[in-house]
């Protein structure tokens, strides 16, 4: 028999209010994406006003969030309700962003699905809400996006991936590295020569030329592409003020060769490129404007504030409410004024909330990560967001909120929130974690010195090594490294031994 009946059921849910969706969604944006959400908000709603209005009541002002002073003590972790943390069911797991920018990281990383390259965070507008929240028009990528890209692929360890990443950042318009390599080094706490390595590398970008200090330099490397830079191009690059002031016999005479050989060199420079940036000149730079700053405190530690100049400061004009609400007339312009009065409490609440937050996670990251502000970026900890999440008492999804798009500033440089996040080698007895850079160098110290004592190490032999040591790896973890740093396999460095 089929028929209809009625049944009542009781069953449990859990719903996101808009009020919580904004709040989320507030946590995720960067201080610029804010102050445009912020401006929306102010002409939506008559009853929010900025702070520095003039003419305004003191009663909706809210207390700044202050400077906190890390004491590196553990400390009980704040009551969840008292948070604006996000559900329990959205976990994004606790794959930190190093894994998610390359499967060579941890040997992990590759069985995890839904991991990303974290690298372009920081361009907002990531929220996926549903809300109808507008979202940024897609865009060409930028020269600094285009090698940023590079470097992510490009097979760096951590450390030279964040050296690679202050060197872009002196790339100007044209594809020239205009910074200084002694002042990046010193820095970053790493030696020159490092540095130097990692630039020549990043001179292997596309495009063919880019990050070059100097014109001839920018010339030479596209010429070496073309397999066409020999000993007479070098002395004609040496001597371009001569080509400029067209002195082609003096020019002749330096590289030692006719007129026609001459003209066929000119010929091929004016072929090549003095701006290998200038196809990249899509949209203005945007300063990097950091919402944390991280200054040592002289009785020892750090001291965490926030930057106060990228908060927004709201608060409800209660004068204005009063007056309205005593105006109006029908239950349509009542239900308005406290709907806005209602929206307008709630997100001064998320704004002050945000800050709390933002500040309650960075000071929690240089907690874990004092060594690389006091030491360099050699010794930056195996870290993920769950132990910043449990030392908090957030979820994860809410760290990895605040992290995107927020950077620091620290005596070391200005850096995203992310970047602290590295990935870990978990130890044979359960001890304490390796972390993957230092796992690195151990395999190439251990090949580099390899041939002192005729035996080449097989991959296999590497991890019998590394578990006796202590660490455990698997062998493709192994290959992963050894093929990051571009190192050949056992068979090829034996036949390279025996060929002398």
């Amino acid at each position: 028999m089929i028929g209809q009946r009625l049944e009542v059921r009781q069953g449990q849910g859990l719903v996101i209010t808009p009020q919580l969706q904004q709040a989320i969604k507030l946590l995720q944006l960067s201080n610029q994406e804010l102050d445009e959400y912020v401006d929306a908000e102010l002409e939506k709603n008559p009853l929010l006003q900025r702070e520095e209005a003039e003419g305004l009541p003191n009663e909706g002002r809210e207390a700044p969030v202050d400077a906190t002073e890390l004491s590196f003590s553990d400390a009980e972790a704040p009551d969840r309700s008292s948070t604006v943390d996000a559900r329990e069911d959205d976990v994004y797991g606790d794959a930190t962003p190093g894994e998610r920018t390359s499967d060579r990281l941890s040997d992990e990383a590759a069985e995890q699905p839904g991991l990303s390259d974290w690298s372009a965070a920081g361009k907002g507008g990531s929220f996926n809400d549903g809300d109808g929240g507008e979202r940024p028009d897609r865009h060409d990528p930028t020269l600094w996006e285009h090698l940023q890209a590079q470097a992510s692929t490009a097979g760096l360890s951590p450390t030279d991936h964040a050296i690679a990443l202050s060197l872009i950042d002196g790339v100007d318009d044209g594809g020239y590295f205009r910074g200084e390599l002694l002042e990046i080094a010193e820095r970053l706490g790493c030696d020159l020569k490092r540095v130097e390595r990692i630039l020549t590398v990043c001179q292997g970008f596309e495009p063919t030329g880019v990050m070059a200090r100097s014109v001839p330099e920018c010339l030479k490397l596209q010429l070496i592409e073309r397999n066409r830079f020999d000993p007479a191009m070098a002395i004609l690059l040496d001597n371009l003020e001569l080509l400029a002031r067209r002195n082609l016999v003096a020019l002749r005479t330096a590289c030692g060769v006719d007129g026609e050989d001459l003209a066929e060199m000119i010929g091929e420079l004016k072929a090549l490129t003095p701006r290998p940036g200038a196809g990249f000149a899509g949209e203005v730079a945007q300063t990097v404007i950091p919402d944390v700053h991280v200054r040592a405190d002289p009785a020892g530690g750090w001291r965490v504030e926030l930057n106060t100049d990228t908060l927004p400061r709201l608060l409800v004009d209660k004068r204005y409410h009063a007056t309205v609400s005593a105006a109006a007339r029908s239950e349509t312009e009542k239900a308005f004024v406290a709907d806005c009065a209602a929206q307008a409490n709630w997100l001064v609440k998320s704004l002050d909330q945000r800050a709390k937050t933002i500040l309650k996670v960075g000071s929690e990251i240089v907690r874990q990560q004092d060594a690389f502000l006091a030491f360099g970026v050699e010794f930056l900890r195996p870290l993920n967001l769950k132990t910043v999440a449990d030392a908090i008492g957030m979820h994860e999804s809410t760290v990895s909120r605040v992290t995107s798009n927020k950077y620091v500033s620290t005596p070391r440089g200005v850096f995203e929130l992310k970047f602290f996040f590295t990935a870990a080698i978990q130890a044979t007895d359960g001890g304490a974690s390796h972390s993957a850079e230092a796992v690195r160098h151990r395999i190439k110290s251990m090949i580099d010195h390899e041939g002192s004592g005729g035996d080449v190490l097989s991959d296999d032999r590497i991890v019998e090594i590394l578990k006796e040591a202590g660490i455990d790896i698997a062998r493709r973890t192994v290959a992963k490294y050894r093929e990051a740093l571009r190192i050949p396999s056992s068979i090829e460095r034996r036949r390279m031994l025996k060929t002398g």
